[in-house]
């Protein structure tokens, strides 16, 4: 059966693949990996690790920009800067973050195009506006990225210098093992998401889950924590600062308490060390932290024994002791519900009293 001529309303598929990669499509597997001087198996690991799919060794599917992005991380390896587990591990974060920008930008240039409904696939007038769009404007975004990571990371070194030199200064035996410094880690889970999924439909569902995290995220930023990674219902987000993690939790449950479309929150927060993996976070101060939202009333924060020690002598900040627990995989635990202090250094009256 012969193909389908492609519908005359819809711009070339092959131009627009081409206009968004920034050159033309000249090579094929073969020709990339002669030119750019890599083994036949690491170009294969470097294109399932950014994401592309697997083609066949005589499609002609690759650009000037990938025979150049081979040949940077040949380079990277030849001069002893990464291995060849490192480089991988890098284009697999890379390429994981890039595709869901990649689908957020086009599901918001979409939205904002007359007569596109978020719901439906997006019409041919739809999509010649967004070629065009990308065909004037792309060279203005592509910078944009680039600052974006480059102000990120600028943060992340600072954090890790931070977090170095803290370590330094605990250390009282140099031939000890080196421990990871604690930080706060925090969750700020909606309540009875899953009713409100089925009673809201699915636009109105995602426009409660875009206001919960750009609210979270904002005060998150705006305190000097990160934001680790939204779940939908659920953010986790750190601080390396315990007062600083404590005032994002209240901050977010109070904001949240003000959002009218968006159900009120329960946060759990937890003081310890932590494995920081593909810019995620692992380990039992991550699992504590979510299982104290389990103990926390809609619009409050339950924080551990732990970070209640580091904030005893915070004087902003008020912690009760409430029953101790038992939580899922990790046995008793002591919670405490985390309030600010009023103005008059009185206990503030709420739930858990």
């Amino acid at each position: 059966m012969p193909d389908e001529p492609p519908d005359p309303g819809l711009p070339d598929p092959k131009e627009v693949e081409e206009l968004l990669l920034g050159g033309r499509l000249r090579y094929t597997r073969v020709d990339a990996v002669r030119l750019s001087g890599v083994t036949r198996e690491f170009s294969g690991r470097v294109w399932k690790a950014f994401g592309y799919p697997s083609m066949p060794d005589e499609a002609v599917a690759y650009t000037e920009g990938d025979v150049a992005a081979l040949t940077r991380l040949r380079r990277l390896m030849d001069e002893g800067v990464l291995d060849e587990d490192s480089v991988v591990r890098m284009v697999r974060a890379f390429g994981q973050t890039m595709a869901r920008l990649a689908e957020w930008q086009i599901n918001l240039l979409t939205s904002m195009l007359r007569g596109a409904d978020p719901g439906e696939a997006p019409s041919a007038e739809a999509i010649r506006s967004i070629v065009e769009i990308a065909d004037k404007y792309l060279d203005d975004f592509e910078p944009l990225v680039v600052h974006a990571w480059r102000r990120q990371l600028a943060a992340a070194g600072t954090r890790a210098l931070a977090s170095a030199a803290t370590r330094d200064g605990r250390e009282s035996d140099p031939d000890a093992p080196a421990a990871r410094s604690p930080i706060t880690v925090g969750f700020a889970d909606m309540v009875s998401f899953t009713q409100v999924s089925r009673e809201l439909e699915e636009l109105e569902l995602a426009r409660v889950v875009e206001r919960f995290e750009e609210t979270a995220s904002d005060i998150v930023a705006s305190c000097g924590g990160r934001l680790v990674k939204t779940l939908g219902d659920e953010v986790l987000f750190c601080a390396e600062d315990p007062a600083v993690g404590a005032e994002i939790a209240l901050s977010i449950a109070a904001a949240v308490k003000d959002e009218t479309e968006v159900p009120d929150v329960r946060v759990g927060v937890a003081f310890g060390p932590v494995l920081p993996l593909m810019g995620d976070v692992f380990g039992t101060t991550v699992n504590r932290a979510a299982r104290l939202t389990s103990l926390a009333r809609p619009g409050t924060v339950v924080i551990d024994a732990e970070l209640a020690a580091e904030l005893r002598d915070v004087p902003a900040f008020q912690t009760t002791r409430i029953v101790r627990r038992p939580v899922r995989g990790l046995g008793i635990i002591q919670p405490y519900v985390l309030r600010r202090m009023s103005a008059n250094g009185s206990r503030p009256s709420g739930p858990h009293t």
